[in-house]
């Protein structure tokens, strides 16, 4: 094998991801099992989890199939007791989306706040101490990817108060446990994407008035575009790999230049 690309091989590794049975989640297990990596695919809703570890399959991938509550202590333990039964997960890949409460902070109801907090924020750290403690107790290290998103480091108003503070709130997580975990030789790292193409903003373009949402969302991404799911592999594939061996603590954008974009910038002048 060519030394560059051995750097991107995960034979004999184990990927966890969670929050699988999703756009991203999907995209990011079929692309790693195609690098090499046993696949762990967690959903809320275990259809969508099977479905995902059936193309894996169809391809010669080996994956596994699991539903759970993640926002959930007790679930969580559960779940590792039975993965801990099968392999053990070098990769951690934490990509829930949970759905959005949206509230204006002013007239948000706490319960609203707190569902969004639980399953977008606090779901990372259980999995991600759950994770942790087996590869420290491996010694072999590893790697935590956790999905933040552009609206953890800005403001994307529409009632988006609670999703936005639990994506910075990943954002800090990340770093935190970047630094302690170092000395382990597991490296953890945050992605912030911006939209991505998926079934709810498909039944946006299609509908005459949610569309302008969409053209205004398109007007922020210099690129001029939504993303594909298969262009979330690369970056998670990096991150993951002996390549970013160097890489701990990081917020990586992968948002068509959105973040680099001044709300008041043009081209044209």
């Amino acid at each position: 094998m060519n030394p560059t690309t051995s750097l991107f091989d995960l034979t004999g590794r184990s990927v966890l991801i969670t929050g699988g049975g999703g756009a991203l989640g999907s995209a990011i297990g079929l692309g790693l099992s195609q690098a090499g990596a046993e696949v762990i695919i967690v959903d809320i809703n275990l259809e969508n989890a099977n479905n995902v570890v059936k193309a894996i399959k169809a391809t010669g991938g080996v994956a596994h199939a699991f539903e759970g509550d993640l926002s959930k202590e007790s679930e969580v333990e559960d779940l590792f007791a039975k993965i801990d039964k099968i392999t053990t997960v070098n990769i951690l890949v934490n990509a829930i989306s949970a759905p959005q409460y949206r509230s204006s902070p002013d007239v948000m109801p706490l319960e609203d706040w707190e569902k969004t907090i639980s399953h977008d924020l606090t779901s990372f750290f259980l999995t991600s101490r759950a994770a942790a403690q087996r590869m420290i107790k491996a010694g072999k290290g590893g790697s935590i990817i956790n999905f933040s998103s552009i609206a953890g480091a800005s403001a994307l108003g529409r009632g988006s108060v609670a999703y936005g503070a639990a994506k910075a709130g990943i954002i800090q997580f990340t770093k935190d446990c970047a630094f302690d975990w170092a000395r382990h030789g597991i490296r953890v790292n945050s992605i912030l994407p911006c939209q991505f193409d998926n079934a709810g903003w498909a039944e946006f373009k299609k509908d005459p008035i949610r569309v302008k949402l969409v053209n205004r969302v398109i007007s922020g991404i210099p690129l001029g575009r939504f993303g594909s799911p298969e262009e979330m592999v690369g970056p998670v594939l990096f991150l993951a790999s002996d390549a970013a061996s160097m890489v701990t603590g990081i917020a990586m954008p992968v948002d068509g230049g959105n973040l680099a974009m001044n709300p008041g910038g043009s081209i044209d002048w």
